[in-house]
């Protein structure tokens, strides 16, 4: 069976090709200053209210300071790594961070990671 074309339900869907290459063509991203040593890229939402998704661009040595979950918290660490509490998470890896829980994270080489948010995350 065949999807039927239907042009009042078309819509532009955001797809992001080659991501675990993402290293290869990172600087062609827009990059913004999120914290020290830590860019982002919105995906869509705003990071301030509502589900956001962003890519998230950590320098060596880069961390987030503490922090708490309102909502879900899905993580891919698309290349490098970063560290928190509960241990190392190495591209690859996914992370899923239920609602009330807090973390600070570290990369001590540098990483990439999809971030996506049920909820803004709310710094201590």
């Amino acid at each position: 069976m065949e999807p039927q074309s239907n042009p009042s339900t078309a819509y532009h869907p955001i797809q992001l090709e080659g991501l675990f290459q993402i290293e290869k063509f990172q600087d062609q991203i827009p990059w913004k200053p999120f914290r020290e040593g830590v860019e982002i890229h919105h995906l869509y939402g705003d990071g301030n209210e509502g589900p956001s998704a962003a890519l998230l661009r950590y320098q060596k040595a880069a961390k987030v300071s503490l922090h708490e979950h309102q909502g879900y918290e899905h993580i891919i660490v698309l290349s490098g790594s970063q560290r928190d509490q509960n241990g190392e998470a190495l591209a690859g890896t996914l992370t899923i961070n239920p609602p009330g829980t807090r973390h600070e994270l570290l990369s001590e080489a540098g990483c990439i990671v999809l971030a996506i948010y049920e909820k803004p995350v709310k710094f201590l």
